[in-house]
């Protein structure tokens, strides 16, 4: 594309965003009084174009740097806070420039050291870099993915601190759960045990009696001889049945309180 001045000139005070501005002091060089002076400049830089204007409401830059071929480094000044663009070419005119303070002075040398092209093809490539190695360690993880979920899930079984505890459950008076060593056992089941080889029934509660039948020694009433012997053995540990074989003497005890307490006596 073929620049001139004037689309130079629109370019550096069009609305585009600028990367840095500020003013710096620029040394002038003056043969003719074989001295230095420094003058005061608003400077504006977009990409890799550095303007500077008299002052900051100026429509038109005085001046331009490319910042292509050239280095950004401290200098040795009369003035605090320089600063020089230095090129690569022989007989290159350097810009030497000072800023108002150390905070400014640092902030200036990165912007202009990154406003290359040079700078940018670096970068790119490395990201490039950078974005090839990702993209080879993520088709190396979708290759072996249960491989390395396996190895997770035996690490995680092989420490004993990461394994659940088990809870020893509530053992009942004619309880459905026992425990044993070899873990709860519900249902009437057995288990190996210390003693004997299999585990023991809890104790059955003693049977109550009358007080008819405790006086004569002969059974209540309404208790058949067949009612005094359990049908359920004593090897079993189910509560239904001892819920349901119990439950036919608690009926007969609170009929014959019925009766007594229709006879008048307590």
């Amino acid at each position: 594309m073929k620049l001139n001045e004037r689309s130079v000139a629109h370019y550096a005070t069009c609305d585009s965003p600028a990367d840095h501005t500020g003013f710096l002091r620029k040394r002038v060089e003056r043969h003719h009084h074989h001295g230095t002076s420094y003058q005061r400049r608003w400077f504006v830089l977009k990409g890799n174009l550095l303007f500077y204007f008299e002052e900051r409401e100026s429509r038109e830059p005085m001046g331009l740097v490319v910042l292509e071929g050239c280095t950004v480094e401290l200098c040795e000044a009369a003035e605090e806070f320089a600063f020089a663009i230095r090129f690569d070419d022989a007989g290159a005119r350097a810009y030497v420039l000072v800023a108002d303070g150390q905070a400014a002075m640092e902030a200036w040398v990165k912007a202009l050291s990154r406003a290359s092209f040079d700078y940018m093809r670096l970068v790119v490539r490395e990201l490039e870099k950078q974005l090839e190695e990702a993209c080879k360690s993520l088709a190396a993880c979708r290759k072996s993915p249960r491989k390395s979920s396996s190895s997770g899930r035996k690490r995680h079984l092989s420490n004993p601190a990461l394994q659940p505890l088990q809870e020893k459950p509530t053992t009942l008076e004619n309880g459905y759960s026992t425990w044993s060593s070899g873990g709860c056992v519900a249902g009437g089941a057995t288990s190996p045990d210390h003693d004997g080889g299999q585990t023991k029934p809890p104790p059955l509660p003693p049977r109550r009696r009358s007080a008819a039948s405790s006086a004569t020694g002969s059974p209540s009433p309404g208790l058949s001889p067949a009612m005094l012997e359990s049908p359920v053995p004593p090897e079993t540990i189910c509560f239904s049945k001892l819920h349901s074989w119990y439950g036919q003497e608690i009926a007969v005890l609170r009929r014959e309180w019925q009766e007594r307490q229709k006879r008048g006596h307590p």
